[in-house]
């Protein structure tokens, strides 16, 4: 069994190629929902979209979110009433939304709505949510300018940082409201204790990972898993490949490398897998205490996904 805690596009990719080398039915992915924001009415949930989208074959492979040949016909008529349009949801993936948010109106929790998409879309895998309920990531920034003083700070939700502000901003800090009263979803902790293999993917340590390890018992179920655990460094000669890592980990006064990452992991993860640009940092990884291994981690394709997911389990 294979447990993989999962934020994003990197962990989707993670994923499918760990599909492509071990049977779906031994995997449950673990997923960040403190992403989740409503928007018209609607509950949207990118990560688990992203996952499930990803491993459907699905995906927009430009974009890495949103559905492939998606049509914005509902989103231009919004704009025409000047509706909210800044995050865009194509007119297929609304479906997704507006079945997911009937449900929960029904009082079905998230993680039941979840896997009955997942079984829509023939998943084979487990995809549980860290949490049923509600955990949110919020960011402080400085205030846009006309928002107030210059030099003063604003507290926004993550897709207003992220999407709204293209997380172009510097960022203050980090919270994960909700975190204090959240408890871990239907079957998380049993697939943490009870996998043979836990791997922590390449997804966003401050953002993606982060809010998992926030939900109270999850990190001490890591922990305590650790030799069994891998991490595969989202960071990759100094940068992320996509999005904001490598900005948010030099701005909350981490080091934005392999080795800032082994530094946050050193705790839960025995082995960290970095990309062979990092191999001279090898050694430096090693002297925080986590075995390092190194192979290709940029996900190309589904075959550079697969020798990436045959390393981590291998590792």
């Amino acid at each position: 069994m294979i447990a993989v805690l999962a934020g994003g596009v990197g962990a989707a990719r993670l994923l499918r190629g760990v599909l492509a080398v071990h049977p779906p039915g031994d995997v449950t992915a673990v997923v960040n929902t403190a992403d989740d924001v409503v928007l018209h009415g609607l509950h949207v949930s990118p990560d688990l979209d992203t996952v499930t989208y990803t491993l459907a074959g699905a995906i927009n492979p430009e974009t890495g979110w949103g559905l492939v040949g998606e049509t914005w016909h509902a989103m231009e008529a919004l704009g025409r009433y000047g509706g909210i349009t800044w995050f865009n949801l194509g007119d297929r993936d609304l479906a997704t939304h507006l079945y997911r948010t009937q449900r929960l109106s029904e009082g079905a929790p998230l993680s039941t709505v979840t896997a009955e998409i997942a079984r829509a879309w023939d998943l084979g895998l487990r995809v549980l949510p860290v949490t049923d309920d509600r955990l949110r990531t919020m960011v402080t920034v400085p205030v846009d300018e006309g928002e107030g003083p210059e030099g003063d700070v604003v507290e926004i939700g993550f897709q207003e940082y992220f999407v709204q502000r293209r997380h172009d901003v510097a960022v203050r800090s980090v919270r994960f409201d909700g975190d204090d009263d959240a408890r871990p979803g239907p079957g998380v902790l049993d697939a943490l204790a009870d996998a043979d293999r836990l791997v922590i993917a390449p997804s966003n340590p401050i953002v993606s990972i982060g809010p998992l390890l926030a939900v109270p018992g999850i990190r001490d179920a890591v922990a305590a898993r650790r030799a069994d655990t891998v991490a595969v460094s989202p960071i990759v000669a100094g940068a992320a490949l996509k999005g904001p890592a490598d900005r948010l980990l030099r701005e909350l006064g981490h080091e934005a490398s392999v080795v800032g990452v082994a530094r946050l992991y050193r705790d839960l993860a025995a082995t960290l897998v970095v990309d062979t640009a990092d191999a001279d940092l090898a050694p430096a990884v090693e002297a925080e205490g986590v075995r390092c291994v190194v192979a290709p981690t940029i996900m190309s394709g589904p075959d550079e996904a697969a020798a990436l997911g045959r390393t981590v389990l291998d590792a």
